[in-house]
């Protein structure tokens, strides 16, 4: 089974919380995105592997550590996942980004899949798979399938809201795949939307609400 990250850091929290207020402008809330998305990559990073590599430092050489093996690919699902991105390339600008085009048919509540590009050496990599919302979970469970087809097995889903529906589905298609996110809210409404939620990702990502 998959382990679950609730990654409740003070900070995380609070920028939570004002990402949540209605009010919140579409400036604020893309920004606090942005922050939020590199704080939680530290602990979505943290048990990375290391070794050791030698250097001179101004005043004599020393062993100091790097990280070791593969290296990492983010994964955002379009087209609110592109508002993680930025964030975790500022703490990992070394890593290649692929994008998944999924989109949310509204009488099904289902994913409907329409893009996919991956970095070629995706197999050799740590993948991060971003998407601010794990609601129903299908959208992530796809994106994750399509990650897999092109021979990853390191996968790891960073969000920011979860609803319990979501995380239960995704845990069962993929157990190999650990969750983080900063919060797990109540449950989905009849339209499967996260309750309490931040409202639609997306929308105010990119002020189209």
């Amino acid at each position: 089974m998959s382990t679950l990250h609730i990654v409740d850091h003070p900070m995380i929290q609070h920028k939570l919380t004002i990402m949540r207020n209605k009010d919140t402008s579409t400036k604020d809330f893309r920004e606090l995105l942005d922050e939020i998305s590199m704080l939680m990559g530290y602990e979505v990073t943290r048990d990375f592997p290391l070794e050791d590599v030698e250097i001179d430092t101004p005043l004599e050489h020393m062993t100091g550590k790097q990280i070791s093996g593969k290296k990492v690919a983010i994964v955002p699902i379009l087209r609110a996942g592109l508002g993680m991105v930025d964030g975790l390339h500022s703490l990992v600008p070394v890593a290649k980004v692929g994008f998944i085009g999924l989109y949310r048919n509204e009488e099904t509540h289902e994913p409907v899949f329409y893009y996919c590009k991956l970095p070629k050496d995706i197999d050799q990599r740590w993948a991060v798979v971003v998407d601010p919302m794990l609601a129903t979970g299908g959208s992530a469970c796809d994106a994750i399938s399509k990650v897999k087809e092109q021979g990853c097995t390191n996968i790891r889903l960073m969000c920011l809201v979860a609803a319990p529906e979501g995380i239960a589905r995704l845990q069962k298609t993929h157990p190999d795949v650990d969750i983080f996110t900063a919060a797990v809210d109540r449950q989905l409404n009849d339209n499967a939307y996260i309750l309490p939620g931040l409202g639609d990702a997306g929308d105010r990502i990119y002020g189209t609400k």
